[in-house]
């Protein structure tokens, strides 16, 4: 999963052109894998908004295998903030980086709009199970299943295709942030409608 492609084609909104708001920047975090500060939480530290897809992980500590949550991409770090503020953090923090958009010039970092990260983080945060997390090039067309709307639950309202795994028992809605990745987040089978 690690090769996400980084050209994030959705169009800013009219209020990705305002400076002084808010937006989702993509970021890139370089810190060594063994850090014990990565970049999110750096940022986190600075009291910035900050969302990284997590999964759980056992590592061994000694003697003993410990359960623990860890980034699913270690470079990817999504912080909601205003660009100046995010300007002088990447300066304080070289760990830290703006993705951009491939043919866009340094001054047009990536941004994620707003409604689709927050909808994206609601459905990876309510889902009853650790989602999975797909690039874009592990959802071929045969992985996409029957065009579904969710009624109830904590998804009510979401609208989507549904995972194809031959043999599983667990519906999955897939979540797609567009130009990233995919979440394939647990859906209740009584709550699924199909269109």
């Amino acid at each position: 999963m690690e090769n996400t492609r980084t050209d994030f084609s959705t169009s800013p909104s009219s209020e990705d052109k305002t400076p002084d708001i808010n937006r989702w920047f993509v970021l890139r975090d370089l810190s060594r894998p063994n850090a014990k500060i990565p970049g999110y939480k750096l940022l986190e530290k600075e009291k910035i908004r900050v969302f990284t897809p997590m999964h759980f992980v056992i590592k061994k500590k000694g003697n003993k295998n410990t359960r623990i949550k860890e980034p699913v991409l270690r470079s990817l770090v999504f912080a909601y903030t205003r660009k100046e503020i995010l300007d002088a953090l990447t300066r304080k923090y070289q760990v830290l980086q703006f993705r951009y958009m491939y043919g866009h010039s340094i001054n047009d970092p990536m941004i994620v709009p707003k409604n689709d990260m927050d909808r994206f983080i609601h459905a990876v945060e309510s889902s009853y199970s650790e989602p999975i997390y797909y690039s874009m090039e592990d959802i071929t067309p045969d992985k996409y299943g029957k065009e579904v709307r969710i009624i109830g639950g904590n998804l009510d309202g979401y609208t989507g295709r549904l995972l194809r795994a031959q043999g599983s028992k667990v519906k999955r809605l897939l979540v797609e942030l567009k130009g990233l990745f995919v979440a394939g987040v647990e859906v209740d089978a009584e709550y699924i409608q199909f269109v």
